[in-house]
Formats: structure tokens, sequence, C-alpha cells
């Protein structure tokens, strides 16, 4: 159940992103929409790149790894254990995976991800929703591995090591043996 509300998080996330572009496309494209003066408003940009435009025109290569990114958010969502402790890991790779499909949507379709939301203040480079889903769910999830979870609440992520290997060999070898002794 946990997974299907995670998974319809992440179209209604997906969903609002390309509706957020679709409005930009229709709506800011010709017309900046100005919210605050001199500090933010709404543009259009036709991003190239990745973000702040680095890897221009490599969509082809930013596609193929936008795959294997979300191929690995996706085993470590499978990873997770289902303890209530863990749903905020869950829940932030919900995001970055919705901010990833957004922008490899726009990738694949137009060969350019739709920018829209501009800082003027401080001049950052503009922006999608898709992005803010995946910088802000990346520094929540820093933020938690560094505070909130222990070393220990990521055993789940280490591979068996040799001695716990042949620990449960050793352990099959003598439920054997009982068998075969009863």
């Amino acid at each position: 159940m946990r997974k299907l509300r995670h998974f319809l998080l992440l179209i209604l996330l997906i969903a609002l992103d390309q509706f957020a572009k679709h409005l930009a496309v229709t709506n800011v494209k010709e017309n900046p929409f100005i919210i605050i003066p001199k500090v933010f408003q709404f543009t259009y940009h036709e991003n190239n790149g990745a973000v702040w435009g680095i890897l221009s025109g490599k969509i082809v290569f930013l596609v193929i790894l936008t795959f294997i990114l979300l191929g690995l958010m996706v085993f470590l969502y499978l990873k997770v254990p289902q303890e209530k402790r863990y749903n905020a890991i869950r829940i932030i790779l919900v995001f970055i995976c919705a901010g990833a499909v957004g922008n490899l949507i726009d990738r694949m379709f137009n060969k350019y991800v739709v920018d829209f939301i501009y800082f003027e203040l401080i001049d950052f480079p503009v922006f999608n929703l898709a992005d803010c889903y995946i910088t802000m769910s990346s520094v929540l999830l820093i933020i938690l591995g560094l505070f909130y979870y222990k070393d220990e609440d990521f055993e789940f992520l280490s591979p068996k090591s040799k001695k716990t290997i042949s620990a449960d060999v050793s352990t099959m070898s003598d439920d054997k043996e009982d068998d075969t002794q009863n």
C-alpha cells in the first residue's frame, strides 16, 4: 500500500512539474511575469544542458545518465527497509525520481529543459520545479544522513561481507548435520 501511495505521489509530482512548464511555455515565453520587481520572476529559458547549463548540448549523454541514475534510485528505494523510520528516505527518493523524470521528459521530447523560475536579486540561474525536487531532496537527504540516521541505519546498503557469508554457510552445514542426526 505504501509503495502505491509513493507511486501516486511520483505521478502527481511529475504532472505538476510538466503542468508548470506548460504554463511557462504558454504564458511566460514572450512576457516574463514579475512577482517582486528586481527580486523574483517567472521567465522562460530553454536549457539544453544540465544544472546551470553544464554539459550544454550533450542531450544523449544526459538522457543515458538520467536512466542510469533513475535505475540506481529505484534500486535504493527497493532496498530501503520497510520500517517507518526509513519513510523519509523513501519519500526523498520519490521526489528525486520525479525531478529526474520531469526533466527527462523535456530532454527526450524537446531536446531541452524548460526553466522558468528566476531569482533576479542574486542572479541565480533559471530553474524549474523538477530542479527544486532534486536539489531540496538531496540537501534533506544529506541533513538526515548527518544528523538523524546513524551508520548502522545504513547497513542495508552494505553487501554481505565474506565473514557473514561464511558464517551463513557454516550455519547451513550445521543445520544439515542436525537434520541427519535426527
